[in-house]
């Protein structure tokens, strides 16, 4: 009976130490593994949204005409359309397939004075129309603008053909002197006033003339299918004698000018400005 009680007992120490080595080489297993380091998350840095001047009507288009996503944030929706005797509203699909700016356009601005030039430096102004002019067809886009708290948005499209508020006169005579070589050369004053910056020093703006039979070797590229212009507050009349047209390429920001006056019932051009070269 002794020799079963030892027995019993031996094997049940022996049960104990073997669970305690196994417990032992488990937590050395453990201990000497090599822990699981978890990859970073890559952090993907999202684009910050271009910075808009609400302040400068010109840096708000730019970015209104070539962004169609940021078009259509800032566009009243859906947006009033009357063409012409058509009351329309155009949803969001309907608006954001329309382009505002085609590739290789030139925003243009008349003016019948040369103190209005300086008016798209005005940043007090809370409303403003962009139009564009269809050469061929002599019809008129005209986008009304509103800058509601500080924003600038776009509030309604008409769609007409010109009448005498929109420098009619003058527009028609643009649309066959920019199509027309032999027109063009024919209504340029010779000789012709030529505004340009001084090539040995340019800080400083010199005024000369040109012949007119050298005009075609000085223009600048300008518009053939379509014009623009931007209201700004200038006070535009169909029977003013004079008329500045203001061309701004958007690619590089350069801008020149053209005057026209009205001689004898028939618009010459009389003065060129090109400061940006």
């Amino acid at each position: 009976m002794t020799l079963l009680i030892y027995a019993m007992l031996m094997a049940g120490c022996s049960s104990r130490v073997k669970k305690i080595e196994e417990t032992f080489e488990r937590l050395a297993d453990e201990f000497i593994e090599e822990p699981e380091v978890e990859e970073p998350e890559e952090i993907v840095e999202e684009e910050p949204e271009p910075v808009v001047k609400d302040a400068n009507f010109d840096d708000f288009l730019y970015s209104f005409a070539s962004d169609q996503s940021f078009r259509l944030k800032r566009t009243k929706l859906p947006l009033p359309c009357y063409k012409y005797n058509e009351s329309l509203r155009l949803d969001e699909n309907e608006w954001g397939e329309k382009d505002l700016f085609n590739e290789g356009d030139t925003f243009t601005q008349i003016y019948d004075k040369e103190d209005d030039l300086e008016l798209d430096s005005d940043t007090t102004l809370n409303s403003i129309q962009f139009e564009w002019i269809t050469l061929s067809s002599m019809e008129v886009e005209k986008y009304y603008f509103e800058r509601l708290n500080g924003i600038w948005m776009l509030e309604a499209l008409n769609i007409r053909g010109i009448d005498e508020n929109d420098n009619y006169d003058f527009v028609h005579f643009y649309q066959q002197f920019a199509n027309d070589s032999t027109f063009q050369q024919q209504h340029v004053h010779d000789p012709l006033t030529y505004i340009t910056v001084d090539p040995e020093n340019e800080f400083t703006i010199v005024e000369s003339f040109i012949d007119a039979d050298q005009w075609l070797a000085f223009r600048p590229d300008i518009p053939t299918v379509r014009l623009s212009n931007i209201y700004y507050g200038q006070q535009n009349s169909n029977t003013s004698v004079r008329k500045i047209l203001r061309f701004t390429n958007l690619e590089d920001g350069f801008s020149s000018v053209l005057y026209f006056r009205k001689v004898r019932d028939d618009w010459e051009l009389y003065k060129f400005e090109d400061t940006s070269v």
